[in-house]
């Protein structure tokens, strides 16, 4: 009968493509990870995996056992959690990526109850914009848009991004306001890079009746943050497409004047990505829980829409 380790060594490396990235998520060291599967592979008499300098490739035999096996690891690893989770206590470093804005607005000010509530737990925050290699960077939770879902893991969705087309009144003077998000190509713009082609990016606006229209800019800036978006724009050096959370208090004060009011872009969901394993460790498992209830009493979905702005 094979052991669980070599079962789990496996289905985890099959997963990630990686022997260092199933060791990273199964707290073992590569050789460790190695060595089950070179154990599994000879009890079974068969290769499962094609090793090269690239990385595992899995093998006919391999990609039918991984098929076989996958569901009922899952299932004895959730008849663990049950006995597990509720006596375990949470513990640990739990590493966790987060776009800065979004982590430094409504993430870390939920820290001091979480940690006040599970003490034994640290946190390590990385903030990054970029989509992060989950499984491969050893990762318990991350926020942001765009990953791409690999297997094993699963996406909470906690709110939409919208953007409104904003200036600064000393900006707009003498200017003619734009009907349509078309005309914003005559005024001069502040313009966020998309990180995966370093172009700039072409939103798309939607009015309340559902008509959208390319939003195309005339960069006299272009940033890698939208933070940076919102900070140019208060210098006044054009409009600039700015979430509603941070464009909202420049309204309020005046600082900054909305254009196309009946106009804005829905950029996706920001969510929360954590394994989709009933064993979530317990700090996990705490913090998934403590976010999203925090999140869900902070009303995240109504601040980030664009509901929220001045109108």
């Amino acid at each position: 009968m094979e052991t669980l380790a070599n079962l789990e060594s496996f289905v985890r490396s099959a997963e990630s493509g990686s022997f260092s990235a199933a060791a990273r998520r199964l707290s073992l060291t590569p050789g460790a990870i190695s060595r089950n599967v070179a154990y599994l592979e000879r009890n079974l008499g068969v290769q499962l995996f094609q090793r090269s300098t690239r990385g595992l490739a899995l093998t006919e035999s391999g990609e039918r056992f991984l098929q076989s096996v996958q569901g009922g690891l899952d299932s004895i690893q959730g008849a663990i959690a049950d006995v597990m989770v509720n006596a375990g206590q949470p513990a640990g470093m739990l590493k966790v990526s987060a776009p800065l804005s979004f982590g430094m607005e409504f993430l870390l000010p939920l820290m001091p109850a979480f940690l006040e509530r599970y003490p034994a737990v640290t946190t390590d925050w990385h903030f990054d914009n970029r989509p992060v290699d989950f499984i491969a960077d050893g990762y318990d939770a991350a926020f942001g848009a765009g990953f791409e879902l690999p297997p094993g893991m699963k996406a909470r969705e906690l709110a939409r991004v919208h953007l409104i087309a904003v200036a600064t009144p000393a900006f707009l003077h003498g200017k003619r306001r734009p009907k349509d998000p078309s005309e914003l190509a005559e005024l001069a713009g502040v313009v966020m890079r998309s990180a995966d082609n370093n172009r700039a990016i072409t939103w798309v606006m939607r009015n309340r009746s559902g008509t959208e229209v390319a939003a195309v800019q005339k960069p006299v800036m272009i940033v890698n943050a939208p933070d940076a978006v919102c900070c140019a724009t208060l210098q006044g050096l054009g409009v600039g497409l700015v979430a509603v959370p941070h464009a909202a208090p420049h309204l309020e004060s005046g600082a900054l004047e909305r254009l196309l009011p009946d106009w804005h872009s829905d950029v996706g969901p920001i969510s929360l990505y954590f394994s989709s394993q009933k064993l979530l460790p317990p700090k996990t498992r705490a913090f998934v829980d403590f976010i999203i209830e925090g999140l869900r009493a902070q009303k995240l979905a109504e601040v980030l829409a664009v509901k929220q702005s001045t109108d």
